[in-house]
Parts: C-alpha cells; sequence; structure tokens
C-alpha cells in the first residue's frame, strides 16, 4: 500500500449518485435488498483519482477495477453512496473485503510513505518500523486479510513489473508511476549495491561490440 490523496466528488455526484440512493435507501430502509450501484457511472473518474491503480496492491489495474466501499455496505448502509468512502480496487481484493469490518484494516488514505516496505527476491510486502504503532494491528492485518503479504496473485503481478523493468522494456520512472512499491524496492536496492537491479542467479549482461568490417 502507498499513500492515497482523497480527490473532490465529481460536479454531478450529488444529483446522479448521492440524492438517488438516499432515496432509495429512505424508501427501502434495512430491507435486505441490495442498494443499486448508481456508483457506477463514476468508475472512470474513480480510477482517475487513484492514477489506475489499486489502492490496496499499490498497481496499475491492467482491466477496470472496481468501486470498493471502504465502509462496507454491509457494515453501514447509510455510506452507500458517499463519494468519501470509495476506493479504487481491484475486483478480488473487493469481493474478499466485503465481510471484513472497516475498522480492522488500514485506510489507504491514512497511509504515509515508507510504512511498508516490498522485499528482493521475494516480492513479499510487510509492515515497516516506520508505521506508527497506532495503526500497526491495521497494517498487519490489512497484509494477511487481503492478501498483499504473499498471496501468489499479487507476486505474480509484482514480478511481471520487475521483469518488465530487468528486459529493459521499462524505466525506473515508469515503474514508479505503475507499481510504485516495487520501485521504491529497486531503488533501494541499486542504491545499496551500486549498481542495476538483477535476480542473484541471473548471468552478468552481456556487452554487445560490433566488429569493424574489414576493408
Amino acid at each position: 500500500m502507498v499513500r492515497c490523496v482523497p480527490v473532490d466528488e465529481p460536479a454531478d455526484f450529488h444529483g446522479d449518485v448521492r440524492q438517488r440512493g438516499l432515496e432509495w435507501l429512505r424508501r427501502h430502509g434495512a430491507s435486505g435488498s441490495r442498494p443499486p450501484a448508481y456508483w457506477r457511472r463514476f468508475n472512470a473518474e474513480l480510477a482517475a483519482a487513484f492514477h489506475e491503480r489499486c489502492a490496496y496492491t499499490a498497481m496499475f489495474l491492467s482491466s477496470p477495477g472496481t468501486v470498493d466501499h471502504f465502509v462496507s455496505i454491509e457494515e453501514n448502509r447509510s455510506l452507500a453512496y458517499e463519494w468519501s468512502n470509495y476506493r479504487y480496487s481491484a475486483g478480488w481484493i473487493n469481493s474478499s473485503k466485503q465481510s471484513l469490518a472497516s475498522g480492522g484494516l488500514l485506510d489507504p488514505f491514512l497511509v504515509r510513505p515508507g510504512w511498508f516496505e516490498l522485499h528482493l527476491p521475494s516480492l513479499q510486502l510487510s509492515v515497516s518500523s516506520r508505521c506508527p504503532r497506532q495503526y500497526r494491528r491495521q497494517a498487519e492485518n490489512t497484509l494477511i486479510k487481503l492478501g498483499l503479504r504473499d498471496d501468489e496473485r499479487v507476486i505474480r503481478y509484482r514480478r511481471k513489473w520487475l521483469e518488465e523493468y530487468e528486459k529493459r522494456e521499462i524505466t525506473l520512472d515508469y515503474l514508479e508511476q505503475k507499481a510504485p512499491l516495487v520501485a521504491l524496492a529497486v531503488r533501494r536496492w541499486e542504491a545499496e549495491n551500486g549498481r542495476r537491479w538483477r535476480p542473484v542467479n541471473s548471468p552478468p549482461q552481456r556487452q554487445v561490440t560490433r566488429r569493424r568490417r574489414a576493408r
């Protein structure tokens, strides 16, 4: 996870989502019916607000993500139509989070730089010593419950971004835009080792030289 900065709700959100949603809630009360997903109209605006990165995996979503209610509808229906309660999320993360109480999770809006550390070459994520004590339990719980620490789906996607950098298909600056935690781990490794990152067991890159053509 990396810090996510809240942005103002879109101009049409109040009328198109909040007012319609609150009217639906007023008419249906605490019924077991699922509130209509009026929020989906603003999925693109939410994606832009999160730089098209999942708020939890902190990686670019190549396919459209979903609107995650940080405080789930099951936990508090009154927040179903509040822009401030939305986080952009990978679909499977959203699904795994729906039954979890928000109080046990760390809100991406609270995260600050350096609270999480990605390790190379394992690509596992841990809570760093820079995470304040009052947030540590929530941070650890978030990593475990959402599979952010070592779930193979997340590891595989981190590895994909790292391999693109290894093959020089992307720059480190571009990696930072799409997968900032991976980029931060690479920058740290390169600073400590004084050379460009490559896996421990990989052979050094060969220097290709052109032979002069005989005249």
